[in-house]
């Protein structure tokens, strides 16, 4: 029975309910008599270890750190409108949480965007500040991690992202995802 590893020792991975994170070891384990191979993942900012088995790491999210490609999209949809909050607060905050629990950069931009509007208001919720938080902090991890800068760096580059934006049709036209991320690189 061969188990095939998808990450290696060393690999930056995000794990949905986390984030960032890097794989320190492979390990075997027994459990009831069998052997279960198990990433073994840390998360530094947390202080955190956690054990994902092999044959498990794809049902549970466990995936590589987003490309170019995706960042850049994620770029454009910081730059999008802002949608507009229907309906009771704590149905949309569940909504927020699964999006970002999804370990998805594109819905965790979502997030951000949407709830980026209200950051300088005083009578915002806590609750809408605590998510807002989170989301930015998951996307600032990622970007982070994949433009190799610290998170302090990539926080600071988000948010100009979101205070400079021309509300544009967003749209995925390969050309306005360039421009773009060339202007989030500039900055």
């Amino acid at each position: 029975m061969s188990e095939s590893k998808e990450f290696a020792v060393g690999s930056k991975v995000v794990y949905p309910a986390h984030g960032v994170g890097e794989i320190i070891s492979i390990d075997v384990q027994k459990v009831s008599g069998q052997d279960f191979s198990m990433y073994v993942i840390s998360f530094k900012k947390d202080k955190m270890t956690l054990r994902v088995p092999v044959k498990r790491a794809a049902e549970s999210g466990l995936r590589v750190l987003s490309n170019d490609n995706d960042v850049k999209k994620a770029i454009v949809v910081l730059k999008g409108r802002a949608k507009q909050g229907r309906g009771m607060w704590s149905r949309r905050a569940q909504e927020y949480e699964g999006k970002i629990n999804s370990g998805n950069i594109i819905n965790i931009a979502e997030v951000v965007r949407d709830l980026h509007k209200n950051v300088d208001d005083p009578d915002r919720s806590y609750s809408e500040r605590v998510i807002y938080e989170a989301a930015l902090g998951r996307l600032a991890g990622e970007f982070a991690a994949v433009n190799e800068v610290t998170i302090d760096e990539a926080t600071n580059d988000l948010v100009n992202v979101l205070k400079s934006r021309k509300v544009t049709k967003a749209n995925n036209d390969d050309a306005v995802i360039e421009e773009i991320a060339e202007e989030f690189e500039a900055a």
